[in-house]
Formats: structure tokens, sequence, C-alpha cells
């Protein structure tokens, strides 16, 4: 919900303070969505009590960060007035929602990870 009224929201008299780091729209949107892949993971194992195939629920959590990244940035492109959809932008989501799924994966499958079933 945040990240929807964020995205889509026209802060046009709002002067953010200058920050002059190259590329840090990119790395913003890379952790928002590794966070949201990681999140939405979590919470369909809780949902699932853990009933729900692991790889079944990593896979539809990288579609879906995906494509909401996608509708997100269209959105933005032809609806607001003063932000522009970025395919780089949506390019650094799905690099960060198929990194967040790597990280699950990776945390799932190790001796001391959680365990995908109750």
């Amino acid at each position: 919900m945040f990240v929807t009224f964020s995205s889509l929201f026209s802060f046009g008299n709002v002067k953010p303070p200058k920050i002059d780091i190259p590329h840090l729209d990119k790395a913003v949107h890379f952790i928002f969505y590794a966070v949201a892949c990681v999140l939405g993971i979590l919470f369909l194992r809780e949902r699932s009590r853990g009933k729900m195939n692991f790889l079944k629920g990593l896979f539809a959590m990288v579609i879906f960060t995906v494509v909401f990244g996608i509708i997100i940035e269209v959105l933005q492109f032809e609806f607001t007035e003063n932000r522009q959809g970025d395919i780089l932008d949506g390019i650094a989501n799905t690099i960060g929602s198929f990194c967040g799924a790597l990280t699950m994966k990776w945390y799932f499958s190790t001796k001391r990870g959680l365990k995908w079933k109750y």
C-alpha cells in the first residue's frame, strides 16, 4: 500500500534534500522489491502454515512483485504529472525481486535456517 501510494502520489510542491549519489533511485527500487519479495514469501509460508510448496510460493511471489513493479511504472508513465515511468526502474525492481527470492531460497536451504514446513 505504501509503495503504491508513494509511487503514484504527486509530490510537486515537496523539495527533497539534494543527495548527489549516482543511481541512488535504482538502489532504492532494488531494496524495496527485494524486501517485498522476502516478506511476501514469509507471508505465504505463514498463511499456508507451510503447506504450500516452497518453490510454488517462491515463484508466485516473484511473478507478483515483478508484475506489480511493471504496473506501477506504467501507471506512473500514463497517469501522473510529476512522476515518470522508467524502464531502468522496472529492471531494478525485477532484479530486486529475484535477489529477494534467491535470498529466501538460500535461507530455507541452510541447515540452521528456517524450515518451510511446521
